[in-house]
């Protein structure tokens, strides 16, 4: 017998003999439809992986190119218009059929699923928190949103919601300085808000600087004339025109909302989306919160 059909067939038989050891080990129940088919599975790729390589590498030291050569050709390298191995169109046709039956019979798509199971189960008692805390006060939207927040939100933003001297946004005040001059320069699109899109080059100069230094004081007293380019959509106070857009003071529950729901670009990287994480009553729960940061 060929050496290389030897040493396949010795390499096959220690894939095999491994499978079952590990089988063994892990105490797996071969009873299971799905444990045997999966056992079978690697038995069988083991034995194709050695037949197969041991075919081709043999064909390999003994087989010269033959057939009609294509008319194209790559600087001077051309290929043969050969058929295709039928051992690889069975073997590709075959894959396609297992995958067929394996999404309709085998396992269908609609069978049971631990992880539909427990979707199902975070639904039920959403809705069961919804409903217990629909009318919930102050104090239980804090402590709620405390929680939240220093489960989900402090490993980038700090336990005090500082943004880790600078590393991140600071959630204990609304905006500084250049972060307002870098949106009145560049605009922003991250958010979707109602109104759309805010175009770069709003103001430039000594007006941008002006709006800049009024917002990032808190938007307090009274705005600076060239303010009237941002009222159109933030509104004469600042507030988002309730919730048309982001609003400039305070970090409110729509504006929550948006930067759950689209992420946004941050400091140390993007900020990912949240949506679908958290329930209504969560996100307002948050928002209370990060606006008490203001006040430590």
């Amino acid at each position: 017998m060929n050496s290389l059909i030897v040493k396949a067939l010795g390499f096959a038989a220690i894939l095999i003999i491994a499978t079952i050891v590990v089988v063994k080990q892990m105490h797996i129940d071969l009873s299971d439809p799905i444990n045997a088919i999966t056992i079978i599975g690697a038995i069988a790729i083991a034995v194709l992986t050695a037949g197969v390589s041991a075919k081709y590498i043999s064909q390999m030291k003994s087989d010269t190119a033959s057939g009609e050569l294509a008319d194209e050709n790559w600087d001077g390298i051309g290929e043969y218009k050969n058929e295709l191995p039928s051992g690889w169109a069975y073997a590709f046709l075959g894959t396609i059929v297992w995958a067929l039956w394996y999404w309709t019979i085998g396992y269908p798509v609609d069978a049971f699923s631990q992880i539909g199971q427990w979707n199902e189960e975070v639904k039920t008692y959403n809705k069961k928190f919804e409903e217990v805390h629909k009318n919930a006060d102050q104090a239980t939207l804090q402590q709620m949103g405390e929680s939240i927040f220093l489960v989900q939100c402090a490993p980038c933003h700090g336990v005090t919601g500082d943004g880790l001297s600078g590393k991140a946004q600071d959630l204990t005040k609304r905006m500084s300085k250049e972060q307002v001059l870098y949106v009145i320069k560049n605009g922003q699109n991250q958010l979707g808000y109602p109104m759309g899109a805010m175009p770069p080059g709003m103001a430039s100069g000594e007006a941008a600087e002006k709006i800049a230094t009024w917002i990032a004081n808190g938007s307090k007293g009274t705005p600076p004339a060239e303010f009237a380019v941002c009222a159109s959509c933030h509104g004469a106070d600042g507030k988002g025109n309730n919730g048309m857009s982001p609003n400039l003071t305070e970090y409110d529950q729509p504006l929550v909302e948006h930067v759950l729901k689209q992420g946004k670009k941050g400091m140390i990287g993007r900020m990912p989306a949240f949506h679908g994480r958290f329930t209504p009553v969560q996100v307002k729960a948050l928002a209370t919160y990060i606006n008490t940061l203001k006040d430590n």
